[in-house]
């Protein structure tokens, strides 16, 4: 054994010495270790999965806790995670069964059980909180638990009730931990996910860890990141340009997407496809002045996508013109085929028939942001072009302006729309259906019907007509206005690898796919 250490030693020697870099061949102890820094403007809304249905907050959610289901990425459909198996009952798709894994601890030590399954989604449809996820089941009647099997019973056929456990919404928490009617307070969590929420500071910084006890769909858990949380773009974009970070996503300003380079070798750069969309939603509450359909209609006809397209996001989103994105079934073009091009006359028309008087003035709101400013400068620009509007507009911190939409405080308001699973569904019931996450006052019996269809088949290429339907009737009540389409960023580093596996459009933040090269 000595005469072998010589030798290596011998080679090494030579290798120093002919100046070839030896701690290229040899592992090293100077690994790197230290947490990988991701930067983002999503904002938690809270850390309880019963108080929240935004990307930020799904985004930590997605690994801190578990769900019953989960998505590979890229996939389309969900597989079991905290669950062993699971799968409809019968072929009336009203009867949706899990068993779950015998394995599963929560981070307070706890071991997880079918009766936390029961708790948290009955929790969550109990509190029901005015910006939380409850409005993703509206026929759930009741979920119950025996040994390790959950049943979940709903009141009308819902092919995508698995997908929708796979989100947020489906999130496992630990039933000793969390009270039974109101929110958790404070900023730490009990979760089975594949890390543990070492510490949180609101609005500035999580520290995330690995779960050394996660089981489940993953099979590797990651290194420990940190994620810090900015305000507006260029204080993201600072900190990147500073080294303060080494991902970035979601959102660097519009004029730093349009520059970037894929084929940068100092960094690595990530462009996907992405169903993340953009619509300017209205108040329709009776007695608002966005009430009468004439009026939403008399604004459709005079929106122009192109300048938002060009000049605001310089050329890093697609105009939109429908409710459903491109690359999802059903996907059709309402909007063009109704208002092909601005039209003041129409739109002139259109609010005299109303009976309204011009100018007609609305307040608009929008979440404070940089890059959110210049958007509705462009928007108020064009609803005060002809005469026919006096907009007064107002900039609100995230929690505020939901808060305040949800009470109906705005006339109108920009909502971002991020995909919670790769089905059209995502965009018809949570948007335009009873109870929409959007509090607008919208309701429709004909639209209700629409969804309830698009609901009945486990084949979803059988919906396209219903959900095209769907999408000419938005058109025509006009309970929002779909402006553009959007593309994913992420930006790293080069000592980073992973950073393509961080978004895929599930709504799932896969931060253990980070690792140091």
């Amino acid at each position: 054994m000595r005469s072998i250490r010589v030798r290596i030693l011998a080679i090494f020697a030579v290798l120093v010495i002919a100046g070839v870099g030896a701690w290229q061949l040899l592992p090293s102890d100077e690994v790197k270790r230290d947490p990988i820094t991701v930067g983002t403007t999503d904002e938690v809304t809270s850390l309880d999965p019963a108080g929240a249905y935004d990307a930020g907050s799904w985004a930590m959610y997605s690994n801190i806790y578990q769900s019953l289901m989960t998505f590979k990425s890229g996939a389309i459909v969900p597989e079991p995670d905290a669950a062993e198996s699971c799968g409809f009952i019968g072929q009336k798709l009203q009867t949706y069964q899990c068993k779950l894994r015998d394995d599963l601890t929560f981070s307070s030590g706890r071991k997880v059980t079918a009766a936390d399954v029961e708790y948290s989604i009955e929790r969550m449809m109990r509190i029901k909180t005015d910006v939380g996820p409850s409005v993703l089941f509206p026929s759930l009647k009741n979920v119950v638990s025996e040994g390790r099997t959950i049943t979940f019973n709903l009141s009308s056929r819902d092919a995508t009730f698995p997908q929708k456990l796979a989100t947020g919404a489906g999130s496992i928490v630990d039933r000793d931990q969390y009270p039974a009617d109101k929110l958790r307070t404070g900023n730490t969590v009990d979760g089975s996910g594949p890390y543990v929420l070492k510490s949180y500071v609101p609005g500035a910084e999580a520290e995330l860890v690995p779960n050394p006890k996660y089981k489940g769909a993953l099979k590797k858990t990651g290194v420990a990141v940190d994620v810090r949380y900015y305000k507006q773009s260029d204080d993201l974009l600072a900190a990147w340009k500073s080294g303060q970070i080494d991902v970035t996503h979601r959102q660097l300003p519009p004029a730093t997407l349009a520059e970037l380079n894929p084929g940068d070798p100092d960094k690595h750069i990530t462009e996907a496809d992405s169903a993340e969309i953009r619509n300017l939603v209205f108040n329709v509450r009776p007695g608002a002045p966005l009430a009468n359909k004439k009026v939403r209609q008399a604004i459709a006809s005079i929106i122009d996508r192109g300048p938002l397209v060009t000049d605001v996001y310089k050329g890093t989103v697609e105009p939109l013109y429908s409710l459903i994105p491109q690359g999802y079934i059903g996907h059709s073009t309402p909007f063009f085929d109704d208002y092909p091009t601005p039209d003041p006359a129409r739109a002139r028309k259109l609010m005299e028939e109303a009976g309204v008087q011009i100018p007609l003035h609305i307040n608009f709101a929008y979440r404070a942001d940089d890059a959110y400013t210049k958007e509705t400068a462009e928007l108020r620009r064009q609803l005060e072009a002809d005469g026919l509007f006096k907009v007064s507009v107002k900039a609100v911190e995230w929690q505020a302006f939901q808060k305040g939409y949800a009470a109906g405080k705005y006339d109108a308001y920009t909502v971002g729309w991020l995909p919670d699973y790769p089905d059209p569904d995502t965009f018809s019931q949570p948007l335009v259906g009873r109870d929409t996450s959007l509090h607008n006052g919208y309701t429709s019996k004909k639209m209700d019907q629409l969804i309830s269809a698009t609901l009945q088949y486990s084949d979803r290429s059988r919906t396209a007509g219903d959900f095209k339907d769907l999408q000419a009737l938005v058109s025509e009540d006009v309970p929002l206005v779909p402006l553009w389409q959007k593309k994913d960023y992420v930006v790293s580093t080069t000592e980073v690898s992973g950073s393509q596996y961080l978004s895929d459009g599930t709504g799932i933040w896969r931060l253990w796919e980070l690792n140091w090269i």
